[in-house]
């Protein structure tokens, strides 16, 4: 399905001619019909001769109701702009395409009506090189008299061509549909409507409306059920989950998590000033309008600050409008979370630096130096795709080259911690982390490298090492235990050797002794050799067969016995006696 917008004023036949070309009446209205006024938004469509299907979406050419034009037009691709031939370019006429403009809407075609009332060619040739200053450009344009019929199948044939020259839309895209109409059926529930101008939506899917998750639990397309509809589409879903209270045109349907609602952004202006604008425009992007604060920046870019948030992204148009004047100026957006402005000059800066680049791979790697470090999902979500160069680390993205700048720093860090802490091996991953202000410690250990390792929690140098005085001693208390695997020294032998509880701490995280309980220290291995003995005893084995076994005293042999029942090498029996597992 394609979609295409019809634009013009009140009295050049718009409504008569979408009549004539789908056979609908588009006005839904009875005061639309009576009063001959197209009021709010009309939906017709028809199938073509050559087999395309096109919905249109009839917009009001009142000035009093430039506010629903709007909301007609801002996720329509291509543009019907409709001019009387005995009237011919009027100020509605005017308004609507440079709103057309503003959008940059590069695919038209310009129908000429009342053509049996007046010479068409004059009109004709006036609309066609004004619509040619537009992002529109050459237009092709046609008479046509609805009434009789006459042009009408000229302009279908046009149509037809146009749409076959329109861009594939992007159906793996996330969804955000800018709803323009909410009402209830029985036995459907809250039922929305909008155009569906990129991606794909099923009966079933959860979307997000208004920071509630909903479900589609049906869906028509074009009058029809249908199970699934893909861009371009107008959709009628049928919504589990909100009631029709809770939903008002300019609301948008999105795909969760693909999109960020913000209240501050900064564009670029496509044309004109900003200072031609009033400190409080109006902006309209899809079918929202919202109340906005400007604040201009430099080479055409400004600060906008929503009255209510908006789930846009880097790379939507968006247009400002002067209500006093009626001025409509399109813009760009470069950013939807940008950084503060606090120096002076800073926003002079940030203009030539927004207006210095465009959406796309290059600003994307730029934006995330400036970041350099962010949720990969907040960062697509914004509109930025993720640059080749980037580095991914779990949930997160760093920019290019970070990862080696942060794990040169690592040493530093590490250095200095145990200068103040010469007892520890190394610094808590959470310090490092901190140092180096990175948002998570799952980050850490990608910035670790050898020498320096992470190991239980902590970086430090693959082979660590003690105090030489600490060394000196823990070398004299693993000499002795080389001898008697089992005589721990005593807490006075120990303080004596100039081993206290930090030492002794130090020793057990470095890996050379091994702590049984408070105040029995053994040598790594010792387990191995403990097992060793208790299998030369009968089995079971009691406490003082397995202390005579060690040759050790019971202030050993006790917590002994009890480790390697923890550890799982021997099993206590009812009547307190021991075997090996």
């Amino acid at each position: 399905m394609d979609v295409v917008a019809t634009a013009g004023h009140v009295d050049h036949g718009k409504s008569t001619l979408v009549r004539a070309l789908t056979g609908m009446e588009p006005d839904r209205w009875a005061e639309e019909r009576r009063r001959g006024l197209t009021i709010d938004l009309g939906f017709a469509w028809t199938t073509l001769d050559g087999g395309r299907t096109v919905a249109m979406v009839d917009v009001p050419g009142h000035e009093r109701f430039v506010g629903n034009m709007l909301a007609g037009v801002g996720s329509v691709p291509a543009a019907l702009v409709v001019v009387a031939a005995d009237d011919g370019w009027s100020a509605q006429t005017a308004e609507h395409v440079a709103v057309l403009d503003a959008l940059g809407v590069r695919h038209a075609l310009l129908a000429v009506t009342k053509a049996d009332v007046a010479d068409p060619g004059p009109v004709l040739a006036d609309a066609v090189a004004r619509l040619a200053a537009t992002s529109m450009g050459r237009v092709r344009g046609l008479p046509v008299a609805a009434p009789t019929g006459r042009g009408v199948p000229e302009l279908a044939a046009a149509l037809e061509e146009l749409l076959a020259g329109l861009p594939a839309p992007d159906r793996s895209a996330p969804v955000r549909i800018w709803l323009d109409r909410a009402f209830t059926i029985r036995g459907a529930g809250t039922v929305v409507t909008g155009t569906l101008a990129a991606g794909s939506v099923a009966v079933g899917d959860r979307l997000v409306l208004g920071g509630r998750e909903v479900t589609v639990r049906g869906m028509h397309a074009l009058g029809e059920p249908v199970e699934r509809a893909g861009a371009t589409a107008r959709v009628a879903l049928a919504l589990r989950g909100v009631a029709v209270e809770q939903v008002a045109r300019g609301d948008a349907l999105l795909t969760p998590g693909a999109f960020r609602a913000t209240s501050e952004l900064d564009v670029v202006l496509t044309s004109g000033d900003a200072g031609t604008l009033p400190a409080e425009p109006v902006l309209h992007v899809g079918s929202a309008t919202v109340a906005t604060r400007l604040r201009p920046l430099d080479a055409g870019a400004a600060r906008l600050r929503l009255a209510a948030p908006l789930p846009l992204r880097v790379g939507d148009r968006v247009l400002l409008r002067d209500p006093g004047t009626r001025t409509v100026l399109g813009a760009d957006v470069r950013d939807v979370d940008p950084p503060e402005l606090r120096r002076r000059g800073s926003a002079r800066l940030r203009g030539a630096e927004l207006a210095g680049r465009a959406p796309g791979g290059a600003a994307a790697g730029a934006e995330l130096a400036r970041r350099r470090v962010v949720r990969a999902a907040d960062f697509t979500a914004m509109g930025w795709p993720v640059p080749a160069d980037a580095t991914a680390v779990g949930p997160w993205l760093l920019a290019a080259g970070l990862v080696d700048e942060l794990a040169a720093r690592v040493p530093q860090v590490v250095t200095r911690y145990r200068q103040l802490r010469p007892l520890e091996p190394g610094p808590p991953a959470e310090v490092v982390r901190r140092a180096l202000e990175l948002p998570d410690v799952d980050l850490v250990p990608a910035v670790v490298r050898p020498p320096l390792a992470l190991r239980e929690g902590r970086v430090v140098a693959a082979e660590a090492a003690l105090p030489p005085a600490v060394q000196r001693a823990v070398d004299g208390v693993r000499a002795r235990l080389a001898e008697a695997p089992f005589a721990a020294p005593d807490a006075n032998e120990l303080a004596a050797a100039g081993l206290g509880p930090r030492e002794l701490a130090a020793a057990v995280r470095d890996g050379q002794l091994l702590r049984i309980a408070d105040g029995v220290h053994l040598a790594p291995g010792v387990e191995r050799e403990a097992r060793a003995r208790l299998a030369a005893l009968p089995q079971p084995f009691t406490l003082s067969q397995a202390r005579q076994a060690w040759g050790t005293s019971r202030r050993v042999a006790v917590p002994l016995a009890e480790w390697l029942d923890a550890r799982g090498v021997t099993e206590r029996l009812p009547d307190t006696t021991r075997r090996l597992r």
